[in-house]
């Protein structure tokens, strides 16, 4: 008795929904962030590692004007790129005038 084999079907592969095209040919891919990049949160940091290491007498005596000379220089340039930003609430005093 012959008995009747059975073709399987390949499973078919949709392409995953992507957005619709803006007019290029091709997808660009996403930028992947540089992980060696510093951030102004970073030398924030290391402004707050410098000062707790000092405070904790981390730096001999003759390295402290090198230590204190990068500190400021630091410092220096977190205020010229990231200004103190005022807390959300924290508006102009308000006067008590007629009081």
């Amino acid at each position: 008795m012959a008995t009747k084999k059975k073709t399987l079907k390949k499973p078919s592969v949709k392409a995953p929904k992507t957005a619709p095209a803006t007019g290029t040919a091709t997808a660009q891919p996403q930028a992947q962030p540089d992980p060696t990049a510093l951030s102004i949160g970073d030398l924030k940091n290391l402004s707050t590692i410098l000062d707790v290491a000092s405070t904790r007498g981390a730096f001999k005596a003759n390295e402290m004007a090198g230590v204190g000379f990068l500190y400021n220089k630091l410092q220096a340039f977190l205020a010229k790129v990231a200004p103190e930003q005022k807390p959300e609430g924290a508006e102009a005093p308000a006067t008590a005038e007629g009081k």
